[in-house]
C-alpha cells in the first residue's frame, strides 16, 4: 500500500464517523490551544514587568540599611536592635566618586493629604529631584522639586495626577497650599499619567524634599539609597565604593545590603520564565488527555472495524500495513486538531492584546513546536495499542466477527 493511499484511507475513515471524529478534534484543539494562550500570557506578562524594570536602567544600585543574611535569628535580633540608619550625610558621602551619575534619598510614609474639606490618605515619597530624573518621571504641570541642599525642610510637594484631581478637581492647584500631617505644604506641581513605577502608583504619590518628609515622619533616618552609576561595566566598583564609604561613616561596620537593578531583573526574569513554563506543563495534561481519548476511541473503532481488518490481511496486507493504517489514521487527527488548536490559541491571544494592549500576548516559538510535538506525540503514543492488537488478528476469525 502506497503512503498516499494510506492517508486518503485514513481521511475516509475519520469521515465516515464524523461525531467521534469532531470529539477528538474538539479535544486535541483545546489542549494545544491552552499551551499555546497561556504560554502567550506568561511571556508577555514577563517581557512586560521587563520591560517596565529595564525602562529605569540597568545600572541602578539600591543601598538598605542592615545585612540580608544577618538580618534574622542574630542576638541583635533577639535583644531588640535594629540596623544602624542610613542617613542623608551617608547618602552625601556616596556621591562623593567619578562612578556616581546620581543620588536620591528616599524616605516613605503614608499621610492623610486634606484641602478645603477633601481629605484621602496618600503614600508621601521624601527625596530629591534626582528621584524623578532616575525613574523617568515627567511633569505634567509646574516644576519638580527644588534643585537645593538637602538638608533644607522646605514645604513643597509634587502631586500624582490621581491626588491633583481629588483635592483640586479641575481648579488650579500650582502655588496653592495642602495639609500634609498637620504642616501647610504648597504645590509646586503635578506628574504626569506614568502609571506604577516599582510598586508605586505614581498617580497617587505625593512627593516632598526628604528633608520635609523626616520632620512629617519624625525620623532622622532613610528608608532607602537609591544611587545611578554613569554606566554599567562599573557597576561592581560602584558597589565597593559605596560598601566602602559606608563602612568608613559606622565605624568599619558594613552594615548595608546593596542590591542592583539587573539582579532584581534576572530574579523576576528567572521566576517569571518558571512560571510560564510550569503554566504551559499543566495546559499540556490536556493534551495527555486527549491522547487517552484517542487510544479508547481507536479501541472501539478497532472493535466496530474487525471484518474490515480481516479482509485488508487476506487481501495481502501485512501487519505493517495495518499498524500503518491505523497510526496515520491517529496521526492525521492529531495533526488537524493541532492545527485547529494553534488558529484558536493565536485568536485568543489576539484577542486578549486587543484588551489589554499594553501586553505583548504573542506566544514564543518553542511553545508553539512543543504543542504540537506534544499532540502529535500523544496521538502516536496511545495509537499504538489499538494499532497492534488490530495488526494481531487472525482474518479468518476477523472475517468471521469473532
Amino acid at each position: 500500500m502506497r503512503p498516499l493511499d494510506t492517508v486518503r484511507y485514513g481521511l475516509s475513515s475519520l469521515g465516515s464517523n464524523r461525531v467521534r471524529t469532531a470529539l477528538m478534534l474538539l479535544a486535541m484543539s483545546i489542549g494545544v490551544a491552552a499551551v499555546v494562550l497561556l504560554t502567550g500570557i506568561g511571556n508577555g506578562a514577563r517581557l512586560y514587568i521587563v520591560d517596565k524594570f529595564a525602562a529605569l536602567g540597568t545600572n541602578l544600585v539600591i543601598v538598605i540599611p542592615g545585612r540580608s543574611e544577618t538580618a534574622n535569628n542574630t542576638p541583635a535580633t533577639l535583644i531588640g536592635e535594629t540596623p544602624r540608619d542610613l542617613t542623608l550625610e551617608d547618602a552625601l558621602a556616596t556621591m562623593r566618586s567619578e562612578l556616581v551619575h546620581r543620588v536620591a534619598p528616599l524616605n516613605i510614609g503614608e499621610l492623610n493629604a486634606v484641602r478645603q474639606g477633601r481629605e484621602r490618605q496618600v503614600p508621601v515619597l521624601g527625596t530629591t529631584a534626582a528621584f524623578l530624573d532616575i525613574h523617568h518621571l515627567n511633569i505634567a504641570r509646574g516644576a519638580s522639586l527644588p534643585e537645593e541642599d538637602w538638608d533644607i525642610a522646605r514645604p513643597v510637594c509634587v502631586l500624582g495626577s490621581k491626588v491633583y484631581q481629588e483635592l483640586f478637581g479641575r481648579e488650579p492647584a500650582l502655588g496653592e497650599l495642602i495639609r500634609l500631617g498637620g504642616y501647610r505644604c504648597r504645590v509646586v506641581g503635578v506628574l504626569a499619567t506614568e502609571g506604577r513605577s516599582l510598586g508605586f502608583d505614581t498617580q497617587e504619590l505625593v512627593i516632598v524634599p526628604v528633608a520635609f518628609a523626616q520632620m512629617l515622619f519624625n525620623t532622622s533616618g532613610l528608608f532607602r539609597i537609591l544611587v545611578e552609576g554613569k554606566d554599567l561595566q562599573s557597576l561592581a566598583r560602584l558597589k565597593k565604593h559605596i560598601v566602602g564609604t559606608i563602612a568608613n561613616r559606622h565605624y568599619g561596620e558594613e552594615d548595608v545590603t546593596i542590591i542592583t537593578q539587573d539582579s532584581i531583573l534576572a530574579t523576576f526574569d528567572k521566576i517569571l520564565r518558571s512560571m510560564t513554563l510550569t503554566v504551559a506543563g499543566i495546559a499540556a495534561i490536556s493534551l495527555v488527555v486527549a491522547g487517552i481519548l484517542i487510544m479508547n476511541v481507536m479501541l472501539m473503532s478497532v472493535a466496530q472495524r474487525t471484518a474490515e481488518i480481516g479482509l485488508c490481511k487476506a487481501l495481502g496486507g501485512t501487519r505493517g500495513h495495518i499498524m500503518m493504517m491505523l497510526v496515520c489514521e491517529a496521526l492525521l487527527l492529531s495533526t488537524i486538531g493541532g492545527i485547529l488548536g494553534l488558529l484558536l490559541g493565536f485568536a485568543g491571544a489576539w484577542g486578549i492584546a486587543q484588551i489589554y494592549p499594553e501586553l505583548t500576548t504573542t506566544p514564543p516559538l518553542w511553545a508553539v513546536a512543543a504543542a504540537m510535538a506534544v499532540a502529535l506525540g500523544t496521538g502516536l503514543i496511545f495509537s499504538l495499542l489499538p494499532a497492534g492488537r488490530a495488526a494481531r488478528l487472525d482474518p479468518i476469525r476477523a472475517l468471521a466477527r469473532h
